[in-house]
């Protein structure tokens, strides 16, 4: 079993566990890549593999996010157990949209970019695409702002979990 360990067999599994936590990580609500991106660069993988394999795993839930999550939260709704928590979802998640919706106008491809794309709590692929759901905005649409709006927050917490912003202000602040 010694030859596992020493050959590139076991690099390889190694490097393909520390994969499957990002990918796993980066489709979690909530936690998406902005987690996991920080967690790649701290596993000390390559940016630009690590980086891709965030980018699309986050992006992997979107189409069924649009496509589903408004009927399964309207299905459960009335329902006992689980009624309270699905309105909650739906009136937030209208009222995210509505207010988005109400300060970009006709500029709600934009404004959805950038409400992914900016890293702030409760921001990410999973909300905004709800909200463009519940919007009832087109797919197509929904789908490219998102995944602009992901690339962004990628590049800014692939820049942050590099340093780049510390050497930035430190650089600023001489």
């Amino acid at each position: 079993m010694d030859i596992f360990k020493t050959g590139g067999f076991y690099y390889t599994l190694t490097m393909l566990k520390k994969y499957f936590w990002i990918f796993f990580i980066s489709m979690v609500p909530l936690i998406e890549l902005r987690g996991a991106i920080p967690v790649s660069q701290a596993m000390q993988l390559p940016v630009i593999p690590s980086f891709i394999v965030c980018i699309i795993a986050n992006m992997l839930p979107v189409p069924f996010i649009y496509l589903f999550a408004r009927k399964v939260l309207e299905w459960g709704q009335d329902k006992k157990i689980i009624g309270k928590i699905f309105s909650f979802c739906l009136v937030r998640g209208r009222a995210a949209g509505e207010k988005m919706q109400a300060k970009a106008g006709r500029g709600i491809f934009i404004a959805l970019l950038l409400f992914v794309g900016i890293p702030l709590p409760g921001t990410g692929a999973w909300t905004g695409t709800l909200a463009a759901s519940l919007l009832e905005l087109k797919f197509r649409d929904t789908v490219i702002a998102v995944t602009l709006g992901v690339l962004l927050a990628g590049l800014i917490m692939m820049a942050g979990s590099l340093g780049l912003f510390t050497a930035l202000f430190a650089a600023l602040g001489k």
